[in-house]
């Protein structure tokens, strides 16, 4: 059983809390002796070695240690085993060598472990050294110990070892053994010794099929066709009976017919086909691969069905056509197609129907439309997989076209019709109407009693902004069904009534019902809309308690609400638990860390990202260079520039805006106006990024100019353009050129102006030393100041040294931020520069009585990827002494 991520961290920081981790028996576990009755670290070391959880198994470790009981013969076999199944071997060796007392299953473990772990051929020959040391010692060896042995014995790539080996079974008696000899089988015809494998398969007194198809499988690799079907014979008049890998196996490479033939043969006799049904054994043969889930399997055969000149019919196409469906394969589809035209069954309804649906479901909809043009005959199945398939990619207006001409025709609509043309409803503009209409043809149809139909027919009312019809709808079900609950709480989540949506999982959840993966991913939606934390945290429990939390839709589900929460904790546990995260997941962690202002975090994602073979999208990349612009960080927003490129992203507008804001943050004007100059597609965030990007910089008259072409080439700007124009106006003490683009903004482009239009206004009044004209201004405002807008005001006032404005500002700035200590220093400045001491310090004594600290000054610098903050009296850095003393001598030799 899963729990939170804070329960399991819980259990991770506290001894007391041990006991959440669940109780689980693993047969890798030597038995525990009686000395020990459960101690509480036990349980880790055996959840580690069952989950691979390495932290669990080394603070496991840790606890024996402390305990006393490191020499312990019973923990250290199984800590050699934990590291091993954790794939640490050199640890596990290391363990391995520290212990004098070693038993049969010490042994066995470490051998174990160099079977599973060895990768280079240094490893392999320590393996090898290990078993000789163990032959010498007086432990006797038994099936579990060749095991591994011989494993190593077939990476090794020696065969004279495995002899060597074979040699030691026969003296101590297990060359009898089926496992030791089947190994033995499976070695010598890897190393093509193949006649030593078949003298040990024949000595063989029990033989399972497993060791029939290896010999088999030999044969056929090595060419030995005809040995190969003589030994196929045999198996099969023997008391055991051939498998599918046993017919794979004889069918894989064969170029004799005959090996097909035997196969055939045996299929007859087991499935009582009639003796001359050839196409029928082969359908058997091709059926019994594709439910098996082997379509690669169902081509190989069907290849040797048409190189064996069987011909084919109707049921063969259909088999096939459904395997290449499942395996998406576009290409094959073509090639099958035209064997079946070439044959004249395409023709045939059943096999026409069944190439509309692989071409479907592997996105030929051109040729899936000119096979149904074709057709002579169409039957509902038809008309049913056309109209499915078009509402299921996007063409939703096609597929209600076909449907009217399906009425047209006299064909009547069944459940699955109507399903299908609901669901191309909800994506249309005009589909609330229609809905309406199909609604009223179910109703006089009387399909409108089917569940399918009902709970298609909500979900239309409830993506159309319909809501009320839609809850008439549901109240109006006698029972209610997963599936429309699903339907009505997608609608609530769709329509912003997330709290009904939460209240209606609530009362099916308390009635008892069993909840799906779907439902439960949509309440987290909800949570995640209404930013409940607590709730979202009760359905991350739900979904461990259901077993739902590998479902990857949950997990992102559950990541992205954290992450909109601010709990990023719980979000990197969540995270961490998926085992393989895709596209989705990984760009909602690096966007929610940024979002949290981890953006370093961030950055290190990506490079994990990128190891884990996941490939980012356009949204990715956005992300990550707002992550280099909050970091100033250029140097990494230059690799990431080069990626995107690589990816061939830079061309999309969110990455291109990003990519030329990310310059201009970094100090690197030039750069993003050259990046600018470069795009083909502008768009207004664009445009934005550019007048903020040089008004930022100070330069006033290339961000004006930017605004100028803006409006010759007729882009409409925003009021995000007009902070850029008048933050602009603002630097550079244009006075007049704030007040008459302040007026523009309204007047031209009718953009009423917010709080930030203002605040430029203010600070280029208080620049010019107009602070007189500047209160004015905040006071003949239609919203309250804000602290920034004070506080700009407030400065000027210390500039200008009018301390009446001061204190009537300093007032306002207090009740909006009584905790930010640049009012109180500003305030205290003022009253300095008036000599008005006494004032100077009440100012200071209010900052003091509030317990207000002055917020220490910092800055940083990247070098080697690597940024360096340095904040004014802190002594954390490594290097902090060295660079107090650097600062010191400049100091005292550079300072005059």
């Amino acid at each position: 059983m899963r729990r939170c991520p804070s329960m399991l961290l819980r259990s991770r920081d506290s001894n007391l809390n041990l006991h959440l981790i669940p109780p689980c028996h693993f047969s890798s576990l030597s038995p525990k002796p009686s000395l020990f009755q459960n101690p509480p670290w036990l349980e880790l070391l055996r959840t580690s070695i069952s989950f691979r959880d390495l932290s669990l198994g080394q603070c496991a470790h840790a606890c024996i240690i402390t305990s006393g009981l490191s020499s312990d013969r019973f923990f250290t076999n199984n800590l050699i085993t934990m590291y091993a199944k954790n794939g640490y071997l050199t640890h596990a060796r290391h363990l391995f060598d520290k212990t004098t007392d070693r038993d049969l299953v010490t042994w066995n473990s470490i051998l174990s472990a160099y079977s599973a772990l060895s990768t280079e051929s240094h490893d392999t020959k320590q393996g090898l050294l290990l078993f000789r040391e163990m032959r010498f010692s007086s432990i006797p060896s038994t099936r579990l110990t060749l095991a591994p042995v011989l494993k190593l014995c077939l990476q090794s790539g020696l065969p004279d070892t495995a002899e060597t080996v074979h040699g030691y079974a026969l003296k101590i008696g297990l060359d009898w053994d089926i496992f030791v000899s089947g190994a033995l089988v499976n070695i010598y015809a890897k190393f093509g010794r193949i006649k030593n494998a078949r003298y040990l398969f024949d000595e063989m007194p029990d033989r399972d099929v497993v060791l029939w198809n290896v010999m088999i499988k030999s044969y056929m690799q090595m060419g030995l066709e005809y040995e190969a079907n003589l030994l196929f014979s045999e198996l099969h008049r023997s008391r055991l009976h051939p498998d599918d890998v046993s017919m794979r196996c004889i069918l894989g490479g064969s170029s004799d017919r005959g090996s097909v033939e035997q196969v055939r043969a045996y299929a007859i006799k087991m499935c009582l086909f009639k003796e001359n049904s050839d196409v029928i054994v082969w359908n058997k043969m091709l059926s019994g691969f594709f439910q098996g889930g082997k379509n690669e399997d169902v081509v190989e055969c069907f290849v040797e069905m048409k190189r064996s000149n069987v011909e084919y019919d109707n049921v063969t196409f259909i088999i096939i056509l459904s395997a290449i469906t499942s395996a998406n394969d576009l290409n094959s589809g073509e090639q099958i197609h035209s064997m079946a035209i070439k044959s004249g069954l395409d023709s045939e309804i059943s096999v026409a129907n069944n190439l509309i649906n692989m071409y479907a479901k592997t996105g030929g909809l051109d040729c899936m439309q000119r096979v149904f043009n074709e057709m002579k005959e169409l039957d509902l199945v038809s008309w049913n997989t056309v109209i499915s398939s078009y509402a299921q990619n996007g063409c939703e207006e096609k597929s209600i076209m076909l449907f009217l001409a399906m009425l047209c025709d006299g064909v009547s609509p069944d459940q699955f019709t109507l399903a299908s043309v609901f669901r191309g409803c909800t994506a249309i503009a005009e589909g609330s109407v229609l809905g309406k209409q199909v609604h009223v043809h179910a109703l006089k149809t009387g399909l409108l009693a089917d569940v399918f139909v009902y709970t298609s027919l909500i979900d239309v009312y409830a993506k159309n902004q319909n809501v009320q019809d839609a809850e008439s709808l549901f109240s109006d079900m006698n029972g209610y069904d997963l599936a429309s609950c699903n339907a009505m709480i997608a609608g609530y989540v769709t329509n912003g009534e997330n709290i009904k949506a939460l209240s209606l999982f609530s009362s099916i959840n308390n009635r008892g019902d069993r909840l799906n993966q779907f439902m439960l991913a949509t309440a987290i939606k909800a949570c995640s809309c209404l930013v409940g934390l607590e709730q979202g945290k009760q359905l991350h429990a739900h979904s461990l308690k259901l077993g739902f939390d590998s479902d990857l839709c949950i997990s992102s589900g559950i990541l992205d609400l954290y992450l909109k929460c601010g709990d990023t904790r719980d979000a990197y546990v969540v995270f961490g638990d998926i085992s393989e995260p895709d596209e989705v997941a990984w760009t909602s962690m690096i966007s929610g860390c940024v979002e949290n202002g981890d953006d370093e975090y961030a950055l290190l994602l990506y490079h994990q990202m990128r190891l884990s073979g996941v490939l980012p999208d356009e949204f990715t990349f956005a992300t990550l260079i707002k992550a280099c612009s909050c970091l100033a960080a250029l140097e990494h927003g230059k690799q990431i520039h080069a990626n995107a490129i690589k990816f061939d992203l830079v061309s999309d507008v969110f990455v291109g805006t990003s990519i030329i804001d990310m310059y201009a943050k970094c100090g690197c004007i030039e750069e993003s106006y050259q990046l600018f100059t470069r795009i083909g597609v502008r768009s207004i965030a664009s445009w934005n990024a550019m007048v903020v990007g040089f008004a930022q910089h100070g330069n006033a008259e290339e961000a004006l100019h930017i605004f100028q072409i803006m409006r010759h080439l007729g882009v409409q700007p925003d009021g995000i353009t007009f902070i850029g124009v008048l933050s602009a106006c603002s630097h550079s003490g244009l006075l007049s050129e704030a007040y008459m683009y302040f007026d523009l903004m309204y007047k031209d482009y009718g953009i009423k102006p917010e709080i930030e239009h203002y605040s430029c206004l203010v600070d280029v009044l208080g620049r010019a030393g107009l602070v007189d004209e500047a209160e004015k201004l905040i006071d003949s405002m239609p919203f309250e100041a804000s602290a920034s807008m004070c506080g700009a005001l407030l400065g000027a006032c210390r500039i200008k040294g009018n301390v009446e404005i001061g204190q009537r500002v300093a007032t306002r700035l207090l009740h909006l931020e009584p905790l930010d200590p640049s009012a109180y220093v500003l305030l205290s400045n003022i009253y300095a520069a008036a000599n008005r001491w006494d004032d100077v310090a009440d100012a200071r004594k209010m900052m003091k009585t509030r317990k207000v600290k002055k917020d220490p000054g910092y800055s940083w610098i990247e070098i080697k990827n690597k940024v360096h903050l340095f904040v004014a009296d802190d002594r954390s850095h490594p290097e902090a002494d060295a660079i107090y003393r650097k600062l010191d001598f400049l100091y005292f030799y550079k300072c005059p």
